[in-house]
């Protein structure tokens, strides 16, 4: 009886992976199939902070926290959520102008910072609502006719800006320091442009001149000192908080596998950038000498973590990989090994999305009946466009590439946001002509890959993913090429078509060499969440963009 038991308990176990196979092996793509998924995941996506579900935190192991602006009355209903949840509802200790005001450190235990209306979430472990994410979310909900909910985000994020001083990573207090690439006007001229998203023209230009005031705001956050890359004129990704991550609380051995794998190389240019010699667990006055130049190992669990072989990483590395964190990227080699250099460099994404909301603003103005403003903004952004012609154009190479302000040199790590120019509207015509021949740096079978370099990271060679796909596929369209477009739009199809055939989920990445989901990280986050809000978006965007041919 025994040894049959066990036999059983063996065949339960396998049971699973079993049937996996069987159906991918005989898994048919069926793109109504995938969109049905689609049109019902916005409601499992959806979140309201009245809802006990919202308030979890997968990433930090602490007993919730909502946060509310300082001095915002509690209601009864939020009063009732305390009860109803088991949690707490505190009012965050001082109001907010800018990013950084408030330490994150500062507060008692990370939270959940209140936002007034519901809202999608990207899925997995990413329970808020992030940044960038919802600019693809919303183009999604546009084109699946969920403009309330559309609206909803943009509210949203205009509340964010109003209250927390910018647009956040995420609705997290432990974000309050970073931002991330700045959507925020597409965002409201997604809505705004979207039929049916108003009840009438006086309410529609009403909310125009509300958002417009606090795009403002938000666009500020990146022309502030710290954010400058150096005398270019250009931007570069900043963050105001200091030492390791603390979201990484829950992958206890990221910073770690960072330092093993530098130390593999211990003669590079990285490895003596990031590495330091440090204790493991440091006495007072090495930990003061870390708190200087590494992190601090009494403050933060997942700097007292980050440790391997008798090293640390350097405070400068941590100062990048926050910067990092901002771009979206998380990680890639972009920015030199583990993008442990982001904050050296002035991004071609960074710059063309901000040309993007310089004219966009310049639009909104004009919608205003307001001239001089607009002609203001129109300056700002031919003035950028300049400064990225200068240092982000490669001219011998016909490419946009990154810049290395500190060094001054243009980096020759070829990477998909080479293409953003297209989509922003930067890049000449003959400028587009050129780039399009680049192409094949980053087309796969399945769509298009983030670099030309394999390094087992997630955001690099042979992983897609949905928002610079989007925006890459968008770019080419716009610029006169748009077959290839078309071609891009279809491999992104069918590998989503495919993944979720094989077995029934949509995810936030594929692996576009292979053409499906089976992706393999070595470092960083190694998991390949389920749901996935902008991938679903996306592909709702290509099927509208095939539609037209």
């Amino acid at each position: 009886m025994k040894k049959l038991t066990l036999i059983l308990l063996a065949l339960a176990a396998i049971a699973p992976a079993v049937t996996t196979a069987l159906r991918a092996q005989n898994a048919t793509p069926n793109p109504e199939a995938t969109l049905a998924y689609i049109h019902g995941a916005w409601q499992t996506l959806a979140r309201s902070q009245m809802d006990c579900k919202s308030l979890s935190d997968s990433k930090v192991a602490t007993t919730p926290i909502l946060y509310l602006p300082a001095g915002m009355a509690k209601t009864n209903e939020l009063s009732e959520l305390e009860a109803r949840c088991g949690i707490k509802v505190v009012n965050l200790p001082k109001a907010i102008d800018r990013l950084g005001d408030l330490k994150p450190q500062d507060l008692p235990a990370p939270g959940l910072l209140y936002l007034p209306k519901p809202y999608v979430v990207p899925g997995g472990r990413f329970n808020e609502m992030y940044g960038w994410d919802s600019y693809f979310i919303v183009l999604g909900l546009v084109a699946d006719q969920q403009n309330e909910m559309a609206k909803n985000m943009v509210d949203n994020q205009l509340f964010e800006v109003e209250n927390y001083g910018a647009v956040l990573n995420a609705n997290r207090s432990y974000y309050l320091t970073r931002s991330q690439p700045p959507f925020l006007s597409s965002m409201i001229r997604a809505v705004y442009e979207a039929p049916g998203s108003f009840a009438d023209h006086t309410a529609a230009r009403a909310w125009l001149a509300h958002a417009y005031g606090l795009a403002q705001k938000d666009y500020s956050t990146w022309t502030r000192p710290e954010h400058l890359a150096g005398a270019t004129g250009l931007a570069r990704y900043y963050d105001y908080g200091v030492g390791p991550v603390p979201e990484m609380a829950d992958d206890n051995g990221y910073y770690a596998d960072v330092i093993r794998i530098l130390l593999q190389h211990p003669n590079s240019a990285d490895a003596r950038a990031f590495l330091l010699k440090g204790a493991e667990h440091p006495d007072e006055k090495e930990a003061a000498r870390l708190k200087v130049v590494s992190c601090d190992v009494k403050e933060s669990v997942v700097c007292a973590r980050a440790w391997a072989n008798g090293y640390r990483l350097t405070k400068d590395f941590y100062a990048g990989d926050r910067a990092m964190r901002e771009s979206g990227f998380d990680p890639s080699n972009r920015f030199e090994a583990f993008s442990g250099a982001t904050h050296h460099y002035a991004p071609v994404c960074l710059n063309s999305l901000l040309y993007k909301y310089e004219n966009d603003l310049a639009h909104f103005a004009t919608l205003l009946g307001m001239p001089r403003e607009a002609l203001r903004w129109r300056h700002r952004a031919k003035v950028r466009a300049a400064a990225m012609q200068r240092y982000l154009w490669r001219e011998s190479e016909g490419v946009f590439a990154d810049y290395d302000f500190l060094l001054h040199k243009s980096s020759g790590y070829a990477y998909i946001t080479s293409l953003y120019p297209l989509w922003a509207g930067v890049a000449t015509q003959e400028q587009a002509n050129r780039m399009v021949k680049k192409l094949n740096l980053f087309e796969r079978t399945g769509g298009l890959s983030m670099s030309h370099t394999q390094t087992g990271l997630q955001w690099d060679e042979p992983f897609g993913w949905a928002p610079t796909t989007w925006i890459a596929t968008a770019g080419l369209a716009e610029s006169g090429h748009r077959q290839d477009a078309l071609r891009i739009a279809g491999k992104y199809c069918a590998t989503v078509d495919k993944g979720f055939a094989e077995d029934g989920t949509i995810r936030e990445k594929y692996n576009v060499v292979s053409g499906n989901s089976n992706v393999q990280v070595q470092t960083g986050y190694k998991s390949n969440e389920i749901g996935f809000g902008w991938t679903n978006s996306v592909y709702l965007k290509m099927r509208e963009l095939l539609a037209e041919k």
